[in-house]
């Protein structure tokens, strides 16, 4: 019995020692991936437009009244007009995607006293060169 005790007494001695240095290895896995050095952060370039949006566009005569007879680009050209609409108060009141056209804007139109502002994409395709 005496052996039976003993051998039980080494058992208990070492499941402690064993339990401590699985706790110990921890800590130091713990401690290295927090010491480890972080990826840094991609950084996001600016976005380059498209160069065919960027070409600049020879106006009709009839657009050059509204927005000026230089050579702008597309997107350029689209931000006048609405600049245009805008000064002028153009846009339908009660539905904010139809514009109104005055004067000038009616011969730019094609004669329609009102397009919907999706129109203006092609009418722009129609008056430039």
């Amino acid at each position: 019995m005496a052996k039976k005790a003993k051998k039980a007494a080494k058992k208990a001695a070492k499941k402690p020692a064993k339990k401590a240095a699985k706790k110990a290895a921890k800590k130091v896995v713990k401690k290295a991936a927090k010491k480890a050095p972080k990826k840094a952060a991609k950084k996001k370039s600016a976005r380059k437009p498209n160069a065919a949006f960027m070409a600049p566009l020879t106006v009709s005569a009839n657009l050059a009244e509204v927005i000026g007879s230089k050579p702008l680009p597309r997107t350029e050209i689209i931000k006048k007009i609405w600049d245009y609409i805008k000064k002028n108060n153009l846009q339908d009141k009660n539905n904010k995607r139809m514009i109104n056209a005055d004067a000038k804007l009616k011969v730019v139109f094609g004669g329609k006293s009102q397009v919907s502002m999706f129109d203006l994409a092609k009418i722009v395709n129609n008056n430039v060169k």
